[in-house]
């Protein structure tokens, strides 16, 4: 449990150490965690990197992905996530929650709070899932001006530039825009919505060398593909954003209709994390064996 007894924690920043993933080759496959135990859980798996999800920060609020969380909630949920695993985490920068001195504000409290990697998306507000209807696309020279000022304020952030443009102005204008952002200095490009495995490889033939993004949510626009399907198609990082909360959510609303109709739990006690697993999980006896091992503070005694 890295946040105060993991020997395992890197020195290195999460932004560096998120990089070197991505420029290692391979495919970097990057689950979406909605709270530090997902997190946790997703480590004990055995992936190397978080995702954490706007729609999935939001809707654990009990709120709609229309860019209403503000940065200091989402960097909350960002060192839930970076403490509870010790992953450099990729975090949903939204639109970056204002203007050019916005997203340096941004990009900065993203990197002190843990996260090793950003996404900023060419919507204007109220923004939406990338998935829905009726998006607003910014204007690309304000986006392009939006990936310098992170840039320019990231001191290790890994920078992705996501492009909503596919549905409204088909492949060239998503790449014309990508390439727009990438001169601007983003790291690595998301384009989003793709609906066909011939879109996503297209794209991927006209951005020859560049780190791109798949994103495989679930109920969207795009067809299920699995990771694997992604790399072979010319992507280097995907992402499953909102799928734990989305579990998680179906168990707790079978959890409480159980409570309503039989007035207890028990029957669905077999679906349940253990007492044990859970402090196993967490690191119950570990954090126990911390507080033993410090030794009590001796007042000096003094001559005379």
């Amino acid at each position: 449990m890295p946040y105060l007894v993991g020997s395992e924690i890197s020195d290195a920043p999460a932004g560096r150490r998120f990089r070197s993933f991505v420029d290692r080759g391979g495919l970097l496959r990057l689950p979406g965690a909605h709270n530090g135990m997902a997190a946790i859980q997703a480590k004990a798996a055995g992936f190397e990197a978080l995702y954490l999800s706007g729609a999935a920060m939001s809707a654990s609020m009990g709120l709609p992905d229309l860019g209403v969380i503000t940065v200091d909630e989402v960097a909350f949920f960002i060192r839930q996530l970076s403490r509870a695993s010790g992953l450099p985490v990729l975090a949903d920068g939204d639109t970056g929650y204002g203007e050019a001195l916005n997203v340096m504000h941004m990009v900065r409290v993203f990197e002190d709070a843990g996260a090793g990697a950003v996404q900023l998306e060419d919507q204007l507000l109220p923004k939406k899932c990338g998935h829905l209807n009726d998006k607003k696309l910014a204007d690309a020279r304000d986006m392009a001006a939006k990936v310098a000022a992170a840039r320019r304020a990231r001191r290790h952030l890994y920078i992705i530039a996501r492009t909503d443009a596919a549905a409204e102005e088909g492949i060239d204008g998503a790449v014309a825009r990508a390439r727009l952002y990438l001169d601007a200095g983003a790291d690595a490009i998301f384009p989003e919505a793709l609906t066909s495995a011939e879109m996503f490889r297209e794209f991927a033939r006209r951005m020859p060398g560049i780190p791109l993004l798949a994103n495989m949510t679930e109920f969207g626009r795009t067809p299920y593909f699995t990771g694997s399907e992604f790399e072979a198609m010319g992507y280097r990082m995907v992402i499953w954003p909102v799928s734990s909360l989305r579990v998680a959510n179906k168990a707790q609303e079978r959890l409480y209709a159980t409570l309503a109709r039989e007035d207890g739990a028990q029957s669905m006690l077999g679906e349940m994390q253990t007492r044990a697993e859970l402090y196993a999980a967490i690191g119950l006896a570990d954090y126990e064996a911390l507080d033993r091992s410090i030794v009590q503070t001796a007042l000096p005694v003094l001559d005379g």
